[in-house]
């Protein structure tokens, strides 16, 4: 037996439902996923494993919620965090609203789902980047400002349109490959940093007026309440910028006047 094969019998010997929770753990060994807390939604959660992980992780004053059309035995331990099941598709919006009432702004967002397989790489790759696509859009749902996610997908020819989708939405992207995952196995997760509320992307260009100068100098206009730092600018100026970068609660620009 590989050492890979290992975390089956190691999962039986800690009491978790699946040889999967190591792989979450690995996740947020990496990515730093499940903090102190927090609050967590885990879709297609069933039978478990994930949630385990999850409230170990997030603790006492932390929120944990699983999502599967299948019923999900109640965890035996919960390390004080608050464990909700719901059953139903996460696709439905009455599913998707029963969440956002229990979490409000989630943390992070994770999936571990997977098609059934068919034998058929090319087949089963456009159905785990399916999946995958359906939980990213759950996670544009329930997700909060600067908030996470991370789903599972079989590497192949339509994983760039998804991280490209994932990436115009988040702070930045990557792909991880946890130790746990098995030897022949092709699986990554994609793990979106930092969503972004803000109502500008890079690259925007807008016209602004500079109604405070920072600390550092910046000029300080407003976009829907969002704050916009731009460089060389004063108190009272309207002019044309273009946004150089996006952080969950601020961004930056430049003057495009004289360039």
């Amino acid at each position: 037996m590989s050492g890979k094969d290992d975390y089956y019998n190691r999962a039986k010997q800690e009491g978790y439902r699946a040889r999967s929770a190591y792989k979450l753990q690995q996740l947020d060994e990496t990515a730093g996923l499940l903090g102190e807390g927090g609050t967590v939604v885990d879709l297609g959660a069933a039978p478990g494993g994930w949630l385990q992980v999850a409230a170990e992780r997030v603790g006492d004053g932390g929120t944990v919620v699983g999502v599967d059309r299948q019923r999900i035995d109640e965890l035996e331990e919960d390390h004080g965090a608050d464990v909700e099941l719901v059953r139903g598709d996460m696709t439905d919006a009455d599913t998707v609203d029963e969440v956002i009432d229990i979490v409000g702004d989630a943390d992070t967002v994770i999936s571990d789902m997977a098609p059934n397989m068919t034998g058929d790489y090319d087949l089963d790759h456009a159905r785990s980047v399916h999946l995958a696509s359906q939980a990213f859009d759950v996670a544009l749902h329930v997700l909060g400002s600067g908030g996470d996610f991370a789903a599972k997908v079989f590497d192949g020819r339509d994983l760039d349109d998804l991280k490209e989708r994932v990436e115009n939405e988040f702070e930045y992207v990557r792909e991880v490959r946890p130790e746990a995952s098995r030897d022949a196995s092709s699986e990554l997760y994609l793990v979106g940093k930092g969503f972004l509320t803000a109502p500008v992307r890079e690259g925007d260009e807008l016209e602004v007026t500079i109604e405070d100068v920072g600390s550092e100098g910046d000029g300080i206009a407003k976009v829907e309440g969002f704050t916009l730092f731009v460089g060389g600018t004063e108190q009272g100026e309207t002019l044309t910028v273009r946004v150089d970068d996006v952080k969950p609660d601020f961004g930056f620009a430049q003057p495009l006047d004289g360039y």
